[in-house]
């Protein structure tokens, strides 16, 4: 099929076929304590269907089962959703929030795997990456639920919104460590703005309103766009059941954020917040390319640098300032750190909206200011970059990096498990087949976390 749209091109081809293969080649030698399942999402759309967009192709995930040094599996599945085979999104009773792409991310809680679209309930799968069906929280979840809930490092509990272009325009939902629905909320103040992430901390919770919002007249499927008439705001509210009470918003500048890298409480109280943002030209440059139209850049974001923000809750102002100048997304952490002060964060780097420079994963160490790349090869495009700690770590990035790479001069995958103190190559794996690059991911380990 030949076809002009970026997102179906590249790095970005689609998987055409779902496989299994067990006992994959290995490089180096996989560290032991590395027990468990890498995940991985992706918009995968099957064979001659092209998307309006690139966040409608539907979702495929890939999983790689890592057991006693020895890479056991990788197999890949289309999420089976109504989307898949047709259903429309808006119907005549209004939205169908089982019809979902389930492509941007695929997490686990209290035992439970879910693949997740913002504007949908999220995907259940088995093990085996099976799609069991939407779930809804035993009937407790009404809204759609985003892409990028945070699970309390402390508590165990996974926080997360629904977020919709019409009112109820944002409500926040906690699950206890369990998986039971305990808390939703509809927050005051929010407009029909794009939130794609947010933000926790130990103490509030922390939204974010760029200049991207509601547009009906987007023909690309995805209703939203720039304007110049919508704040830009970011939302800080108390954590517990009564936070929605004293919700406040301040202004930032213009821009758009799609992710966040962590937030949290510095010495003095305030709110410490960074994340990748683009400008009117940066977004306007990536929505092209995430739409195929004309007028876009080389990569699928441009123009994104890391921003920082420090909110003085108590003066009621908000200092910001680009920390960055390398075209970066997809930030981690140590997520033992989600909500505290972390002194590493990882990215991705992309060539500049011109094509210039290459791709790499990058480590920032926010104490010294200090910035280190590792460059994956020419041609090939690293994945969000997943850490895992290592046994007995005591040091914040005493752990390992995985990514997978796609390469189109080989038109093949590895995951790479590099060290992610120094970001030295521990191991690779070969994959069967090249892996389609975007979105987001998690490590699925088999003894999971002890919360209190």
């Amino acid at each position: 099929m030949t076809t002009s749209k970026p997102y179906l091109t590249g790095h970005f081809t689609p998987v055409v076929e779902e496989v299994t293969a067990t006992d994959l080649t290995i490089e180096g030698a996989i560290p032991p304590e590395l027990t468990g399942r890498l995940l991985r999402n992706s918009h995968n759309p099957k064979p001659g269907v092209t998307p309006t967009h690139w966040f409608k192709g539907s979702g495929m995930v890939h999983g790689i089962r890592l057991r006693d040094g020895r890479a056991e599996w990788y197999r890949n599945r289309w999420v089976h959703t109504p989307a898949l085979d047709g259903a429309p999104y808006m119907t005549e009773k209004g939205p169908d929030l089982t019809a979902s792409a389930a492509g941007t991310h695929v997490i686990e809680h209290a035992g439970r795997l879910l693949a997740l679209c913002e504007a949908n309930l999220p995907f259940e799968l088995d093990r085996d990456l099976g799609t069991v069906g939407a779930y809804d929280f035993d009937g407790k979840l009404r809204t759609a639920m985003t892409a990028h809930p945070k699970e309390d490092p402390v508590t165990g509990e996974l926080h997360f919104f629904g977020s919709s272009p019409v009112p109820p325009f944002l409500t926040y939902h906690v699950a206890d460590a369990k998986g039971a629905l305990v808390h939703s909320a509809e927050v005051p103040g929010a407009t029909g703005a794009l939130k794609h992430d947010f933000a926790l901390t130990r103490r509030h919770v922390v939204f974010i309103e760029g200049n991207v919002t509601f547009d009906p007249t987007e023909p690309s499927g995805i209703p939203y766009g720039w304007s110049d008439q919508q704040p830009s705001r970011i939302g800080v509210m108390p954590r517990g059941a009564d936070g929605v009470r004293d919700v406040r918003w301040f202004s930032i500048e213009p821009g758009n954020m799609l992710h966040v890298s962590n937030a949290y409480e510095d010495g003095q109280g305030r709110i410490v917040l960074e994340g990748p943002t683009v400008d009117r030209e940066g977004f306007r440059l990536s929505w092209n390319w995430w739409t195929g139209a004309p007028g876009r850049g080389s990569e699928p974001v441009s123009r994104s640098y890391t921003r920082h923000w420090t909110i003085d809750l108590t003066a009621g102002t908000v200092d910001e300032h680009i920390i960055d100048d390398l075209p970066v997304e997809f930030p981690t952490l140590n997520e033992d750190y989600l909500g505290s002060e972390n002194r590493y964060q990882y990215a991705i780097a992309f060539p500049d909206e011109n094509g210039l420079g290459g791709y790499g994963l990058v480590k920032y160490d926010r104490t010294t200011g200090a910035r280190r790349i590792h460059q994956v090869g020419d041609a090939r495009l690293p994945s969000e970059a997943v850490y895992v700690p290592a046994t007995g770590a005591t040091n914040e990035d005493d752990g390992y990096l995985l990514t997978v790479v796609s390469d189109i001069k080989q038109d093949a995958s590895q995951l790479l498990v590099l060290d992610a103190t120094g970001l030295d190559k521990i191991a690779t794996i070969h994959l069967p087949h090249r892996v389609t690059a975007g979105l987001h991911g998690s490590w699925i380990p088999d003894t999971p976390r002890i919360t209190p």
